[in-house]
Parts: C-alpha cells; sequence; structure tokens
C-alpha cells in the first residue's frame, strides 16, 4: 500500500497441452489429425492417431481479427481449406504452417473475447482429445465438423486423463502493437529500502514483490517501442514527493504506481484485486485497462472495482495516473498466487497489456 498507515483503509502465445510424446512421425508422413468436432454446445472433439504429440495456441484478436486458437499436428494436411463458422465462431481453416505439420484454427467473431487460462486441452483416451470453450456464449453453435470420432484406438481409455490449462504465452509478441518511441510511461513500484511495505504471509514482502513486476512491466513496454521510466531499480528508499517530481518532469503520457495489499488485522480471507484512480476520464480509463486485465488472469481472485482514491502518488502527478493492488498479500488465496514466479509474470503481462490497451484508445 502507498502508506503504512494507509493499510487499515484499503481493503500468455505456447498454450501447450501435456501430451504423450511416445511417436515421433517423419515430415512426409500423413496427418495423425483424423477427425474433428465442434459441437452444438461449444466442445471441440479431436480424434488423432494413438500417442500424437500435440500443441495447442492462443492468440488474442487485433483490428479486424478475433481470438483464436489454434492446434498443430505432426504429419502433413493433404488439401488446406476454410469452413464458415456459425454463431460465436467466424472461420474454421486447415492448412500446413510448415513442412510436416497440420494446423487447425478456429477463430472467433470480434465481439468474443476468451480467457485463455481457463481453457483446457484434455486428453480422454490415447486418440481422442476434447477442448470446452469455457465462458464462450454458445448461443447459435451449430455442429461442425470433418470425419467420424467413434473409431477409437484398441486401449481406448487412459486412467490418468492429460490435462494442462491453456495460458498465454508471456512476452512482448503477444502484447498489441503500437507506435515506436511514441510514448513515455512512468512505472512507481512501491515501497523500498527502510519502508518494506506490507508483510504477508508465506514470507511475502510488498516491496519485493512490486519491484520484480514493475521490473517486468518495464521490460515488455520497452520491447514494444515504450519509453519506461521506473521511479526506482532497486530495493531503495525513494520518498512520495520525490516520486511525484520523477513523474512530473518526465513529461510522460501515464504514471502507474504498483502495490501489493495488506488487510486490517491480516485477515486471512480477505483477498482481491483493484486499481485506483484521482481525476478525470483519462484516469479512469487507464485504471479500468488495467484492472480488466487483471481480471483476466487473476485465477479467482476477486475483483474489487475501479475506485477514485486520493493517494498521494496520483493525486500529485499532471498526468493520467493508476495505483493498482495486484492483490492482498495476507490473503490466503493471493498470497499463494503471488508467491509464484509464473504468477506474477501474469501480472506484468496484463498491466502491460492494460497499459498499451489505454494508449491505444485513448491517443
Amino acid at each position: 500500500m502507498e502508506l503504512k498507515k494507509a493499510r487499515s483503509l484499503i481493503g500468455l502465445l505456447v498454450l501447450s497441452s501435456f501430451i504423450s510424446l511416445f511417436n515421433v512421425f517423419p515430415s512426409n508422413a500423413a496427418s495423425v489429425l483424423a477427425a474433428w468436432l465442434i459441437t452444438s454446445d461449444g466442445v471441440l472433439k479431436l480424434r488423432t492417431a494413438s500417442k500424437a504429440k500435440l500443441e495447442a495456441y492462443f492468440q488474442r484478436g487485433q483490428g479486424n481479427t478475433g481470438d483464436r486458437i489454434w492446434i498443430d499436428f505432426p504429419g502433413e494436411l493433404i488439401k488446406p481449406r476454410k469452413l464458415k463458422g456459425n454463431g460465436p465462431i467466424d472461420e474454421i481453416r486447415l492448412g500446413k504452417p510448415f513442412k510436416g505439420n497440420t494446423r487447425l484454427v478456429i477463430e472467433f467473431n470480434k465481439s468474443v473475447s476468451l480467457n485463455p487460462y481457463k481453457l483446457k486441452l484434455v486428453g480422454t483416451s490415447e486418440n481422442l482429445w476434447k477442448l470446452d470453450f469455457v465462458g464462450l456464449n454458445k448461443v447459435g453453435i451449430k455442429s461442425i465438423g470433418e470425419g467420424s470420432l467413434s473409431r477409437s484406438s484398441k486401449n481406448s481409455y487412459i486412467s490418468n486423463v492429460r490435462s494442462k490449462t491453456l495460458s498465454n504465452k508471456l512476452n512482448s509478441e503477444n502484447l498489441p502493437n503500437i507506435p515506436n518511441g511514441k510514448y513515455k510511461i512512468i512505472v512507481d513500484p512501491g515501497h523500498g529500502g527502510p519502508d518494506p511495505g506490507s508483510k504477508g504471509l508465506n514470507g511475502l514482502i510488498e516491496t519485493d514483490i512490486v519491484l520484480e513486476i514493475s521490473r517486468q512491466v518495464s521490460r515488455l513496454l520497452r520491447e514494444k517501442g515504450i519509453n519506461v521510466k521506473l521511479t526506482r531499480y532497486r530495493d531503495i528508499d525513494v520518498d512520495l514527493q520525490q516520486r511525484v517530481s520523477i513523474a512530473n518532469r518526465s513529461n510522460a503520457d501515464a504514471f502507474i504506481s504498483i502495490h501489493a495489499n495488506a488487510s486490517r488485522g491480516n485477515r486471512r480471507d480477505i483477498s482481491g484485486i483493484e486499481t485506483f484512480f484521482y481525476r478525470g476520464y483519462k484516469g479512469r480509463t487507464l485504471a479500468s485497462n488495467i484492472q480488466k486485465q487483471l481480471l483476466m488472469i487473476s485465477e479467482g481472485s476477486p475483483n474489487r472495482g475501479v475506485r477514485q482514491s486520493n493517494f498521494f502518488v496520483i493525486r500529485h502527478t499532471n498526468m493520467p495516473a493508476a495505483l493498482v493492488e495486484v492483490g492482498f498479500i495476507t490473503g490466503r488465496l493471493d498470497a499463494r498466487l503471488l508467491s509464484q514466479t509464473s504468477y506474477r509474470k501474469k501480472i506484468a503481462f496484463a498491466i502491460s497489456k492494460g497499459i498499451i490497451n489505454y494508449l491505444r484508445q485513448v491517443y
């Protein structure tokens, strides 16, 4: 949190499945994809050669394209083709992305926004798979597919169902594009030095968490061509006025202060993500974009909303500003998540995407 005394006041792109790796297919082999079906209740079903290796991917829609999921299979497709979708599905494509491979692409309408962290490619037998489009409005979907799913292998059941949640490849290539060198952003890792901020479960300390996340945000934004300055690059003391001065001297387009929360009495039952702004349409829009992206990767952490507040660093900066509380390190759920390096990377990616979406929206 921004100040110790304030603690009492404030309550993603390779998505690979875990697949058997027993068979190696030569590059000139026929595709291991034997049949596929999208059911009327929004489930993709596949039949492949036994023990095939699959790789599943997710890409967020940009511009005139919607979200898409694609799955790569060993072996070459004989005839690339496109099929018109229905309901929320715009198009299905089967092609050869490179020699020796087959790709099945499902592209959704632009209005669809999937949460890749809730998608799972599940192996239900040696040669049968399913992927439920969780969260998709399935109104209007009609069954569409090719081939028969009923021809299963001799050993048609595997007791240990293979499953892994799909997640974004968390690098800058999967962030929206933005003009190179046009924007400047100030990222403010809260606390530092003699002021560690909140102390939570599992030995979590706010200053360490927010510095790590802030560095990752800085790297991701720089790789997209945005000029970024951190108010602190290491564990040192920077007072609130210094942080504001750094921002105001920079002529930046936005200021984002990153914090982790603590509840009064360190209650373990309180978790959640919230983002604050002080004034104006742009401040609210910045906070809203960041909050939206954080909720998409929150893995169950509650939405505490976008709220107006008069925190010093967002009140005295002269550009649109937001203060992000990435979770309660005193909360049982959030502390477990924030103790994971992989989750902190997701947080950084989400904040970065929220910032870029804001810049694309208002400038």
